[in-house]
């Protein structure tokens, strides 16, 4: 389960345990639902509703929380895959002729037990971008499969940049914004 995650090193140490919630009751709250969400995942799983997004500014946490989920998870023999939105879609659209190789790598993040999204549309998006993720996301909701999401943008903003995309993550995910005073948590020691 690891090996096939994609989760590196660091990652593996972004846990719940070490997570700073103390700076603001956004952090708080996003924390206990993110703790809520991997303590019950197995009795969701199979829901329409079985997936969570965090939304928020750059070093609010949403990463280091969406690893906390996906290290429970596989602790608990919960296959995730790790999939750096822009880092991926950069790959796909420069193979994207290569049939065989867009099909297994979109294969691998499609049917994932769990798939965690990092930065989703993060820099610019283009209309080859929101076709991939279209054709991602499409699949992962018609077939119930969960996904955990972290997204610097609003869900008006997702909704702006695709509708489809947007509606079917409103649908799917629990929505939780973590914003805290301090703008950048990277910036004041954790």
């Amino acid at each position: 389960i690891l090996r096939r995650s994609g989760v590196s090193d660091a990652f593996r140490k972004k846990r719940f345990d070490n997570f700073d919630f103390s700076r603001d009751k956004a952090t708080m709250d996003g924390y206990k639902i993110a703790t809520g969400y991997a303590l019950n995942f197995k009795d969701k799983e199979k829901d329409r509703d079985n997936s969570i997004m965090f939304i928020g500014q750059v070093g609010s946490g949403k990463t280091h929380l969406s690893l906390a989920i996906a290290n429970e998870l596989m602790e608990d023999g919960v296959g995730v895959v790790y999939m750096s939105y822009r880092e991926v879609i950069t790959r796909l659209k420069q193979n994207i002729m290569d049939e065989v190789y867009y099909h297994r790598v979109m294969g691998k993040y499609k049917n994932a037990r769990v798939l965690l999204i990092d930065d989703l549309f993060k820099g610019k998006v283009t209309e080859s971008d929101v076709n991939i993720m279209f054709e991602l996301l499409n699949f992962r909701y018609f077939n119930k499969l969960p996904v955990i999401v972290s997204c610097e943008m609003d869900v008006d903003r997702i909704l702006s940049v695709d509708e489809a995309i947007g509606s079917r993550l409103v649908e799917m995910c629990k929505c939780v914004e973590v914003k805290g005073k301090k703008l950048n948590y990277r910036m004041y020691g954790k």
